[in-house]
């Protein structure tokens, strides 16, 4: 990040109700919204930053909207399947069990783990512990306090 962009957003929060509204009208083009200091703070830091590096935030909204279209055209069943706590494609994971190190690879279409492809990490959970769990769980990506109130 250049040093004029780091000070215009390190300078956000040391600024008034009134300045950062009025910023929000040059850099939105419109009047800003009846919130409070902290949201303009965060808004105006991303639209400086999207400013000053070219972000183009139209094309943005095209590959969300060509995401939601994709996934609406699933039907309902396969829908409710999609993990939201699913890590990214290319995402490495490991965990300790018993004193072994175990590393699970995070495919697109599933996970690697020592060589075969599993479709869920509760499955090769299963393979670890030889018992049942969440595979969110025992991979550490969801407490089990959140699984059991969702």
């Amino acid at each position: 990040m250049n040093n004029n962009v780091l000070a215009q957003v390190a300078a956000l929060p040391k600024m008034g109700a009134p300045e950062l509204k009025k910023m929000w009208k040059e850099l939105y083009r419109t009047d800003p919204p009846p919130f409070n200091k902290p949201y303009y703070v965060k808004r105006l830091a991303y639209r400086i930053q999207e400013v000053a590096f070219g972000v183009d935030s139209s094309r943005v909204d095209k590959r969300l909207s060509a995401l939601c279209e994709r996934d609406l055209d699933k039907p309902a069943k396969e829908r409710k399947r999609l993990e939201v706590h699913r890590p990214a494609t290319g995402t490495r994971l490991m965990r300790e069990w018993n004193g072994h190190e175990h590393h699970v690879a995070v495919l697109e279409d599933g996970f690697e783990y020592k060589g075969q492809r599993y479709t869920s990490l509760s499955a090769i959970a299963r393979k670890i512990t030889g018992t049942r769990w969440n595979g969110l769980v025992f991979f550490g990506l969801k407490r089990m306090k959140d699984y059991r109130h969702a």
